[in-house]
């Protein structure tokens, strides 16, 4: 999930609230009463226009924008020379360019009774043609302008799928290679150098049986020891072309987003430090850390908030799992059999593993290096 944030009004937020509220103050001479509470209405409610126009609630926003147009439609029907139609107007041609069939079909129809209103109120009817076809003409920018808008949106998400793709091809790729190239280790290297050791224990068992000199028997043996050395070297080469390296960001986010979605509660995940590529081993003793941490949050404290902290140290890279359930955890009479896994994982890594109770919650650490 991924929380917008209000963000400061750019020149464009500022120029469609301006057509909004200079027209209000231009009217404000001759206000009477029911006036000055239409200019008040308007104003009030073009702040969400300027702070919330693009991440503004879905619902609230379309009654905003239709209150402002009914306003600022009566206003120009009661003080008709007070510019409040370019109010009017110009919110119903952002209603059309950003918002959903419902509220412009009200925004339009808003228009058209205070376009009629105003000329039956002042006997103006010669002026209401051409005010309609005003009304037309800003529906039809609008919509051209949405059009163009969705098809540039279009075409940014067709290349971002494109690119995907062509970078899902390339890592295809080098995966293929990558177990081509183990093969060839395990089919060749490490054949050969396991034929080579158990040569070598037949060697140093025939010397012993004849009664060789200690020098002869030891030099076998460390032969023997070097090819032991060099076949678990290339077995782990093996492995590590094999297996990926292990996207820990990416795998950490999608735990935190499948919790949310089981949960219902907040789940975030803080990166800190410059992210690297990490060890695989390094890479999969994190992710499980995450997962029996939300394991075990979902049995003890259901629905109860989750931070992650991963934070990529010099030469190390530190894990934190807390989880907010709003008051102090009893102590766990015993390390379950998860922690216990956890804990034994990264001490294989020479690494440091804690957890316990914090304040609100309980709470992980660990820190391994990388």
């Amino acid at each position: 999930m991924i929380t917008r944030r209000p963000r400061l009004p750019l020149a464009q937020d500022w120029l469609r609230w301006g057509f909004v509220v200079v027209p209000m103050f231009a009217a404000m001479p001759r206000a009477n009463t029911l006036s000055w509470i239409l200019i008040g209405i308007t104003l009030a409610l073009s702040l969400p226009l300027l702070w919330f126009y693009d991440v503004g609630d879905r619902h609230l926003l379309p009654v905003v924008t239709i209150t402002v147009i009914a306003a600022a439609g009566t206003l120009w029907a009661l003080v008709p020379n007070s510019w409040a139609s370019v109010t009017m107007f110009s919110t119903t041609f952002f209603v059309v360019l950003r918002q959903p069939k419902l509220p412009i079909i009200l925004a339009v129809g808003i228009d058209l009774a205070a376009i009629t209103f105003w000329a039956g109120y002042h006997h103006a009817w010669d002026g209401a043609i051409p005010t309609y076809a005003i009304v037309a003409v800003i529906v039809l920018l609008g919509l051209n302008r949405r059009t163009r808008i969705a098809r540039i949106e279009q075409t940014e998400l067709a290349l971002a799928r494109a690119q995907t793709a062509t970078e899902e091809h390339a890592r295809a790729a080098a995966l293929a290679e990558r177990a081509r190239i183990a093969r060839e280790l395990h089919d060749v290297l490490a054949h050969s150098l396991a034929g080579l050791s158990l040569n070598l224990q037949g060697a140093r068992l025939m010397l012993v049986r004849d009664g060789a000199s200690p020098d002869a028997v030891a030099q076998i043996e460390r032969a023997q020891k070097l090819a032991s050395e060099g076949l678990a070297e290339a077995r782990k080469a093996v492995a590590a072309l094999r297996e990926d390296a292990v996207p820990v960001e990416r795998t950490i986010a999608d735990l935190l987003a499948a919790y949310r979605l089981d949960s219902g509660a907040r789940a975030d995940l803080t990166v800190e430090g410059e992210p690297r590529d990490l060890d695989p081993a390094v890479g999969t003793a994190l992710v499980r850390a995450v997962q029996e941490a939300l394991a075990n949050t979902r049995k003890h404290a259901s629905q109860a908030e989750v931070d992650v902290t991963l934070d990529y140290g010099s030469g190390s890279v530190a894990l934190t799992v807390a989880d907010r359930q709003g008051r102090r955890p009893p102590d766990a009479p015993a390390a379950g059999y998860g922690l216990r896994g956890m804990s034994e994982r990264v001490a294989l890594l020479d690494g440091r593993f804690e957890s316990g109770p914090g304040e609100d919650g309980w709470r992980i650490h660990l820190t391994v290096p990388a």
